[in-house]
């Protein structure tokens, strides 16, 4: 009897060690670029809630992602700007949850060096504005409304001459401050961070004209056993972490835009 209890005595400390481990692991979150500075106000909250937390966030392409999470990358949340991209990968096996939606995000004429507030897509074909940023549309859900968007105001011919693509949505509006580009089509959630605000005004790009950009996330399946996993995820549906989207000028799932 003394053998066992030892056993189990030395079983259940390995059990609260490997508790204590996981707790301790850093957690490694996938984000879309769009979500840069609202995700790091969200982290903030979060982590000012669980104490010791360690959050590791990457900012990029949601199609990238996308890709990297389908070949084994180490990601236990994945944050996407198009939420049919974790529903791909929650129909492959590869989600430990459902699929959540966040948020909707929009579209807006951005830049550094002139007032865009009266600015609209056919005001991208004036020929005083040689370059305009976008996301690329191979991967970047936002670069892929750009071009819906710009085809759709009919404009797309006049104005693909003087696209510079960024790899991800927040490389496009990083164009626009460097003055690599003169305007970008951005995400309203960055155009709405201070110091971008400070440099220039933006107008709503009309959503009839591109897509929906419904935004949704997933714990992946190597965060299944990560505790601050499935925090975070419970975290994204309290007033704090709502609150902070609609602050970066997103829509709430089922809420009318602002």
């Amino acid at each position: 009897m003394t053998l066992l209890r030892r056993v189990l005595q030395a079983l259940g400390a390995m059990a609260l060690l490997l508790g204590v481990c996981a707790q301790a692991a850093p957690l490694t979150v996938a984000a879309a670029a769009d979500l840069k500075f609202a995700m790091e106000e969200v982290v903030e909250a979060f982590k000012a809630r669980q104490p010791g937390a360690e959050v590791a966030v990457v900012y990029g392409s949601s199609g990238k992602f996308h890709t990297q999470i389908q070949q084994g990358a180490p990601y236990d949340l994945f944050f996407s700007a198009d939420i049919a991209l974790p529903q791909s990968l929650a129909r492959a096996g590869l989600a430990a949850s459902p699929v959540r939606p966040y948020a909707v995000g929009r579209l807006v004429l951005w830049s550094a060096t002139r007032d865009a507030r009266g600015m609209t897509l056919a005001s991208l074909a004036d020929p005083s504005i040689t370059r305009v940023a976008i996301a690329n549309p191979r991967h970047a859900p936002y670069g892929q409304r750009a071009e819906e968007a710009l085809r759709a105001a009919g404009v797309w011919e006049q104005v693909a001459p003087k696209l510079v693509y960024g790899e991800n949505i927040a490389q496009a509006a990083q164009f626009v401050q460097t003055g690599n580009a003169q305007v970008g089509v951005i995400a309203q959630s960055l155009a709405l961070h201070p110091e971008l605000q400070a440099r220039g005004g933006h107008a709503l790009v009309p959503e009839a004209l591109h897509s929906p950009l419904a935004q949704g996330f997933i714990i992946t399946r190597r965060g299944q056993d990560h505790p601050l996993a499935v925090r975070l995820a419970e975290f994204m549906q309290t007033p704090v972490a709502r609150g902070l989207m609609l602050k970066y000028g997103f829509a709430l799932p089922g809420e009318a835009a602002r």
